[in-house]
């Protein structure tokens, strides 16, 4: 094991166009999986009936919650990882891929309570008092919730692995679940075969047995392969050197992407005042079909955080740079690409969900002309984000994440939400959908000025 660490290390050597895509590829690939499911789970619960879309989309931010926790923390895990391995301090990278495992388990008594004792409450305050949603919303999210810790394993161990370089297994782990959560989710909602007709409940077990096939393909790929990393349960005691290093980028992370459900249960408190519940399902549809568009994004930045990292770790500035040149060039040209599809076939997009017989309280004609409107104009700040997200990976990958929190909350809460607020007031709630591209433009403002303070003070010590 000695001799696999100290062998070169790629990040640190082959050239950056190749290593980024090397690194890149399979967590793009992956992430699009991952959309894909994501995005079929949805468009087969709104075929099966759209109040239990509307469940689903208003409760969204539990699940968000759930993400932000478990990837938040195995971010700081990536991070403290990747960094001790530029440092070549193998002992402390083995602590901290260590401790990131056992806060597994933290993680999940907190979501096992949430799911036990807050969803209803949840879906009775946000449901405007309609039950069919509070009963779809309730047998979703409890089954899902309450066995979360497949899915927070499994991100751990993907989040391990790639500070480490290797970006196929966690690839191969995604894939796993999103082909088992694929099969299984028109079998288990309308009862083909076997197996019994469950609606709801069927897509909620079908995303727990996919995430739980994952789980236990990267539970024994850790265990049972070799690594530049290795996993010490026995005898292990916590750090709190090692726990702070790792919240210290891992918790402004978590917070960052809480921000992000705050955002939608704010958004959705507007809609629900302005009694707009096609705005709601157009909301919850835009937050699916974006995913295909901002996911291999963030499979990109998985591919960039550890290059990042190493080098920053390494102390080679001129790498470092390389690295985030090139990731702004290639995420610009990926979230271009989605700029272009929201604007020529938001029609073909949005009739992906729903039919007919599956709606009740929501005219289809006016969701799909309110989708194409929304459609174009929140995609106006696809471009913008794109820079934002690779600096917000920079601020992360150099233990600066702190910055990164700063600029979620600034986009998320001090810009967007006052902005829909106010243009929904004084314009109406079609034209809310403008406080999207405004916020993200005002946080990359923010990014660059913390990146050039970066540059003028950490990077400065870097040769």
């Amino acid at each position: 094991m000695e001799k696999v660490q100290q062998k070169e290390n790629k990040m640190g050597t082959m050239p950056m166009t190749k290593l980024i895509l090397t690194m890149s590829l399979p967590a793009i690939f992956s992430m699009t999986i991952l959309a894909m499911y994501n995005v079929v789970d949805s468009i087969f619960v709104s075929k099966y009936d759209m109040d239990g879309f509307t469940a689903i989309s208003l409760a969204y931010p539990l699940q968000l919650l759930l993400i932000a926790a478990s990837v938040g923390t195995a971010v700081g895990v990536n991070s403290l990882v990747s960094r001790k391995l530029g440092e070549q301090n193998y002992e402390q990278a083995n602590a901290a891929a260590t401790h990131g495992l056992v806060l597994c388990l933290f993680t999940y008594a907190f979501f096992l309570l949430l799911g036990i004792f807050g969803v209803r409450p949840f879906m009775t305050a946000f449901s405007g008092g309609n039950e069919r949603v509070v009963e779809a919303g309730v047998q979703y999210f409890t089954c899902v919730l309450c066995l979360s810790l497949f899915s927070i394993i499994q991100v751990m161990i993907e989040k391990t692995l790639q500070a480490t370089g290797n970006m196929i297994y966690p690839m191969l782990f995604q894939l796993t679940g999103a082909v088992v959560n694929i099969i299984f989710d028109p079998l288990l909602i309308f009862g083909i075969w076997i197996f019994p007709e469950m609606g709801v409940l069927g897509a909620a077990v079908a995303t727990v047995f996919g995430q739980f096939c994952g789980m236990v393909f990267a539970v024994i790929i850790l265990f049972c392969k070799s690594h530049r990393i290795q996993i010490k349960l026995k005898g292990f005691r916590f750090n709190p050197i090692t726990v702070k290093n790792i919240y210290a980028v891992g918790f402004p992370s978590i917070i960052m992407q809480s921000i992000g459900a705050i955002m939608m249960l704010g958004l959705n408190a507007i809609f629900q005042a302005y009694h707009s519940i096609v705005a709601v399902d157009v909301f919850g549809i835009y937050f699916k079909l974006q995913s295909f568009v901002f996911m291999p994004c963030f499979g990109l930045n998985q591919g960039l955080m550890p290059i990042l990292g190493y080098n920053y770790g390494a102390r080679n500035r001129a790498r470092l740079y390389s690295a985030l040149k090139r990731g702004v060039l290639i995420a610009g040209g990926i979230m271009l690409a989605g700029t272009i599809l929201m604007w020529t076939i938001p029609d073909v997009l949005l009739s992906m969900f729903g039919d007919e017989s599956s709606f009740t309280d929501v005219d289809p004609q006016t969701l799909l002309r309110e989708g194409e409107h929304a459609f174009r104009i929140i995609s106006l700040c696809f471009v913008p984000a794109a820079v934002g997200i690779v600096f917000t990976t920079l601020f992360q990958a150099v233990g600066k994440g702190f910055r990164s929190l700063l600029m979620s909350f600034f986009r998320q809460l001090l810009i967007l939400l006052p902005t829909a607020f106010l243009l929904a007031m004084t314009a109406g709630v079609t034209n809310s959908w403008y406080a999207f591209p405004i916020a993200e433009a005002g946080a990359l403002v923010i990014a660059i000025l913390f990146f050039v303070n970066l540059v003028k003070s950490d990077f400065k010590k870097l040769h």
